[in-house]
């Protein structure tokens, strides 16, 4: 049966700015996919969450059988592809064809698209865990603007400050970063409380730097500070799988993340590693930047812990004898 032709459309305007955002719909088609469904609703969400189920059957499937393994109809099929900026339901299958080939190619899919089972054994948990992430990293990386991964690079390397923001894994994440940064001679911070993260934005000053990580971009706390640090001038980075999100709105510099999500391993979980290659790619950048400074910072802290990893050195030389 038919259904209304704008069921679950998002509209024209938004549709036509994410796809010129993107780049060529051959550029990762179920990436784009992934990114533009939270703009979708109604049919429109159906046909998305109905490819990203089984790519590999919706790029076998006559536009008729899409329509009604979907739950909608072959029109809203091909709204759902103009959407993606393809011009029909042909180009649509030959690019998701093309993208699933090569995933085939490169082992990526061995369990992609299958649940975990309780019973599963350990073998297959791990090949679907290091498909999904695999998948999920080199979506990530098709989906990264380098440009933005360079300003962020050139802003980092000349703050006076840094200031990293982030909850819960994203917070994890972000201490990792701190660490990495940290080590190279760049003054930076990551805050997990509220009011001692509040209190150093309110702190920030033109020139600083304001890193906030959330996969949803929706997390409030995230949102405040980058928010508050953003308001004293600091220049704002997301770190975020949602370019429509809140916290990428009130960014000037946003990074883009993929996931690929499996049974116990929700979206925000499995967007710990891609987000992990993101920053380490941003980390590699600002160290480019200021290589004497990094190197000589370098060289620093490794001689500062050099004792300790000496002694520990020098205890496991000592025999039995020696010890007693």
């Amino acid at each position: 049966m038919s259904e209304p032709e704008m069921d679950g459309a998002a509209p024209t305007a938004v549709v036509e700015s994410l796809v010129s955002d993107r780049g060529a719909p051959e550029d990762g088609v179920l990436v784009r996919v992934r990114s533009l469904s939270p703009e979708f609703t109604g049919a429109l969400r159906r046909v998305a969450e109905q490819v990203l189920t089984d790519p590999a059957a919706a790029s076998r499937a006559t536009i008729v059988e899409l329509a009604e393994r979907s739950g909608t109809s072959p029109a809203t099929v091909t709204r759902f592809c103009r959407a993606l900026g393809f011009e029909g339901y042909a180009d649509l299958r030959i690019g998701i064809a093309a993208e699933t080939g090569r995933a085939r190619s490169a082992g990526w899919t061995v369990d992609i698209g299958r649940e975990i089972q309780p019973g599963d054994p350990l073998e297959r948990v791990l090949g679907q865990i290091m498909a999904a992430d695999t998948r999920a990293m080199h979506d990530t990386a098709a989906l990264l603007d380098l440009v933005e991964v360079e300003r962020a690079a050139v802003a980092l390397a000349g703050a006076p400050r840094v200031n990293i923001f982030g909850a819960s894994g994203s917070a994890l994440v972000g201490e990792e970063m701190q660490f990495s940064l940290h080590r190279i001679g760049v003054p930076v911070w990551a805050w997990t409380d509220v009011h001692n993260g509040l209190a150093s934005a309110a702190l920030s000053r033109p020139g600083d730097v304001a890193l906030g990580i959330s996969h949803s971009g929706e997390t409030g706390e995230t949102i405040e500070l980058l928010a508050e640090a953003s308001s004293r001038g600091a220049t704002t980075i997301a770190l975020t799988s949602f370019p429509r999100s809140p916290l990428a709105e009130l960014s000037d510099i946003v990074l883009l993340t993929a996931t690929q999500a499996t049974t116990f391993r929700p979206d925000a979980l499995s967007a710990r590693h891609p987000q992990l290659v993101v920053l380490d790619l941003l980390y590699v950048a600002v160290a480019q930047r200021t290589h004497e400074r990094s190197h000589a910072a370098f060289q620093r802290t490794a001689q500062a812990v050099h004792g300790h990893k000496s002694l520990k050195d020098a205890k496991r030389n000592i025999t039995p004898q020696e010890e007693a």
